[in-house]
């Protein structure tokens, strides 16, 4: 699932674990509670999920003792539906109850099957989530969307928009730097839309100034975000990446259609030129090394060839560091779903590879920049492919690797410089003193 979803299964495991003192174990068919916490932003999301029950289900119905929990988009999606068709399972919860599983879980063990899927205010989450990793870690700092983009189930499944505080924000990341953390990734649906829902006021680019004012140094060196809206987008946050030294020069700015017809029938708010405006700002106050990446959806209904070579035009134009490239698929309960001028999936098919091919060229020509300079590294993990190698990555996003020992350099970051330049990565030689 995308990274909220990440984020919320460290939070569901946190809970699980601090809170009701239940272990993690590899084997699921041992297991006394099975969670499964679902994405439904792609297609066949619920065969899929179906198909992963199915073997705890058959265990339920041999009579063993198992408490089986869905929570997340597909649960929110489908609801008591779930449970006329898989009536083993016990609790149902969608994103927004993600705080109260320790309740929810209550009231399961007193024998009720719970579907918890009404709207609902989200509770600050006082548990300490089971980090997935040691160096960075996933920030929420606004939940749910406010747009009806109409290919898009999220404001359906993630609810209205609703800001956390700056203070708890920050207290989160201060949390996070005395754990020895040291890069923050911070989360929303749309980044842009923060402060907008709460008094006094604020914006994502106060949230980014007060973070980098607050957090110690030499604790937390890096600040990410993700997910800009080109729509709500401000010059303002520009300035704060330009200017603010632990927020790092990366921008994901979704663009999914390069033609305005298309971008008018997503209800995306915006046009080929006003985005391109957005990059041209990008590029002239927070410099031409600053990444960009993007999102795109080939074979929207109603996209003709000439629509998608205004899409092929603007990556041309924008040349984008890192492009997720989806074809489009209806998902319930959307309005694009149910139009009769769907494009034909082999269509779909050949325009996604066309664009993946050249963002992939453009995605090459941008790693070629950084060969002969020396950069800064934060050094994550080990490279699985050589256990003589280090991954780490630019204040830009762009994965290094190069010799060195893990056990002496994670977290530490070292200036590297860069030999090779490959599609999606870089090889380099560290620096010594």
């Amino acid at each position: 699932g995308c990274q909220m979803n990440v984020a919320d299964t460290e939070r569901l495991e946190g809970i699980l674990q601090n809170q009701l003192g239940l272990e993690s174990i590899s084997t699921a068919s041992n297991a006394d509670v099975i969670l499964l916490n679902t994405c439904t932003i792609r297609d066949h999301a619920e065969s899929k999920l179906y198909d992963a029950l199915g073997p705890h289900a058959a265990r339920k119905r041999k009579g063993e003792q198992l408490a089986i929990v869905v929570s997340g988009c597909v649960a929110q999606q489908e609801g008591e539906a779930l449970l006329k068709r898989i009536p083993e399972i016990d609790l149902v919860m969608g994103p927004q109850y993600t705080s109260r599983l320790a309740d929810l879980l209550e009231d399961v063990s007193r024998g009720h099957q719970v579907v918890a899927t009404d709207p609902s205010l989200i509770h600050e989450d006082l548990s300490r989530p089971i980090r997935g990793h040691p160096v960075r870690a996933w920030v929420n700092v606004i939940h749910g969307c406010n747009e009806h983009c109409t290919y898009c189930v999220v404001p359906g499944v993630r609810g209205v928009e609703q800001s956390r505080t700056m203070e708890n924000i920050l207290k989160e990341c201060l949390d996070l730097a005395e754990q020895g953390y040291k890069e923050v990734t911070l989360l929303g649906q749309n980044i842009d839309a923060y402060g907008r829902d709460i008094m006094p006021r604020r914006t994502f680019a106060d949230l980014l100034t007060y973070l980098n004012e607050n957090i110690p140094s030499g604790t937390i060196e890096r600040i990410r975000y993700v997910t800009s809206h080109p729509r709500y987008f401000s010059d303002r946050v520009i300035d704060a990446v330009a200017s603010l030294d632990k927020v790092c020069e990366c921008f994901h700015m979704p663009f999914q259609s390069g033609d305005d017809s298309v971008l008018k029938d997503m209800r995306r708010g915006y046009t080929f030129e006003s985005y391109m405006s957005i990059i041209r700002k990008i590029r002239k106050i927070a410099g031409v090394d600053a990444s960009i990446c993007g999102d795109v959806i080939v074979g929207f209904p109603g996209e003709d060839d000439a629509a998608f070579q205004r899409t092929l035009d603007l990556m041309e134009e924008v040349k984008f560091d890192n492009l997720n490239t989806f074809a489009y698929s209806p998902r319930p309960n959307t309005e694009a779903a149910n139009w009769e001028n769907q494009v034909p999936d082999e269509v779909k098919s050949e325009r996604l590879q066309i664009v993946q091919r050249l963002a992939a060229q453009h995605a090459l020509e941008r790693s070629e920049r950084y060969v002969g300079h020396t950069v800064e590294i934060l050094v994550e993990d080990r490279n699985p492919k050589n256990m003589e190698q280090v991954m780490g990555r630019t204040r830009q996003g762009r994965q290094v690797f190069f010799d060195g020992d893990i056990n002496e350099l994670r977290g530490e970051i070292v200036d590297v410089e860069i030999l090779e330049a490959r599609t999606w990565s870089l090889v380099g030689k560290m620096i010594t003193a």
